[in-house]
């Protein structure tokens, strides 16, 4: 597989996946994972191959504390971090836990100082210079997200950001919480992110407005290090960046780096445990791992498929772990797809007999999709007649 000439490359080795759907996933309204649940899904998005797993805040209840427990003791190579307020409450008690890592949010919009905190940017800056201080004392490291960053003065961000790179955070985070932000938007902050500051930038992107991918992907290309996936994209409202959406972008820039990196041909599974949790199927057009997204039906298509796959598959079905179905039984069949089908069947027609029967299968197709049973039968009865 060739990259185009217009795509910019983009290795697999400059960022890392932060999967959060033991975290923002459990926001979802049809989520509601057991003890046993997050045990499993850990282990599965560890075998993978996902950097790091972000669960609940073990401020939550008390089985969230227990489970963060847990999930560390698996001894996985992912590394455990967990989701909580810039409160040296909340830092005390994750670290308690034994997590890798600690991903502190503190809101910066002025929707969310007037109505969730009531704090100024000067007063967000001395909180968390105080709470990042005291996290790296403790040999955790420590990520700083301005939530509702897209709709915060860039002014403000800056000089938050700014401040939490000097006290020596690992990560700052840009937070796209109600999905309004556009990959123009999100291409342009980042890179005036990563000028101001000179630690890793983590992008989580909801998908309201069915962005999500997109603006991943600009965030990666303008400097991001970090993005945050939930399996399906599971999570709050309409959910978050898919882990299969986002690594079908960026397959497509360097495959083979994702080859080396992740185990792909694990999605299937890891799509199917979620949506079996959550109790709901599979999108039909989910990327790669939805019924039909490797379907071909048109005539013009399916002569293309069968000469060389890649014609109309910018993605190989295999390397993720799933096949293609080649729909020869419709209307907009061609001669070629139908001999193709014949010679799989050990059949073979002249060049009238494949234009006369390709006319039969299209008319029949005119009153419903000829099914692989049916189509065979028809093939079969034509050279017997």
């Amino acid at each position: 597989m060739t990259q185009s000439d217009s795509t910019p490359a983009i290795p697999a080795t400059s960022w890392a996946i932060i999967d959060s759907t033991l975290r923002e996933g459990e926001q979802f309204a049809r989520a509601n994972f057991s003890g046993d649940d997050k045990l499993e899904v850990a282990r599965a998005l560890d075998a993978f191959g996902v950097e790091f797993i972000e669960v609940t805040t073990p401020m939550a209840s008390p089985q969230s504390e227990l489970d963060a427990r847990r999930l560390v003791n698996l001894g996985l190579n992912a590394k455990i971090i967990t989701h909580v307020r810039c409160a040296m409450e909340d830092a005390r008690r994750a670290i308690d836990t034994g997590v890798h890592g600690i991903d502190l949010l503190f809101g910066t919009s002025s929707y969310l100082r007037e109505f969730s905190h009531g704090k100024n940017i000067e007063q967000i800056i001395d909180q968390a210079r105080d709470v990042i201080s005291f996290v790296k004392s403790q040999g955790v490291t420590v990520r700083f997200s301005a939530e509702d960053t897209f709709r915060s003065q860039e002014r403000d961000l800056l000089a938050v950001y700014r401040a939490v790179d000097e006290v020596g955070v690992h990560r700052v985070g840009l937070a796209d919480t109600v999905g309004v932000a556009t990959p123009r938007q999100v291409y342009a902050l980042v890179r005036e992110v990563r000028r101001a500051v000179s630690c890793d930038i983590e992008f989580h992107g909801h998908n309201d407005t069915g962005c999500a991918v997109s603006n991943a992907y600009e965030a990666v290309e303008a400097g991001a290090t970090h993005i945050d996936t939930s399996v399906l994209g599971i999570g709050e409202r309409n959910g978050i960046t898919p882990l299969g959406g986002f690594l079908a972008r960026m397959f497509t820039l360097d495959p083979q780096g994702l080859i080396d990196k992740y185990h792909l041909e694990l999605l299937p599974q890891l799509d199917a445990m979620i949506a079996r949790m959550v109790d709901l199927p599979i999108p039909w057009n989910n990327y790669l791992t939805g019924e039909f997204a490797y379907n071909h039906k048109a005539g013009m298509h399916l002569k293309a498929i069968y000469l060389n796959p890649g014609a109309y598959e910018a993605i190989p079905p295999e390397v993720f772990g799933v096949g293609r179905r080649v729909q020869v039984g419709s209307r907009l069949t061609g001669k070629h797809a139908v001999a193709y089908k014949a010679r799989e069947l050990g059949l073979h027609f002249g060049e009238d007999a494949l234009r006369t029967v390709t006319d039969h299968i299209k008319a029949l197709a005119d009153h419903g999709d000829l099914d692989d049973a049916h189509l065979e039968r028809v093939l079969r009865e034509w050279v017997s007649a």
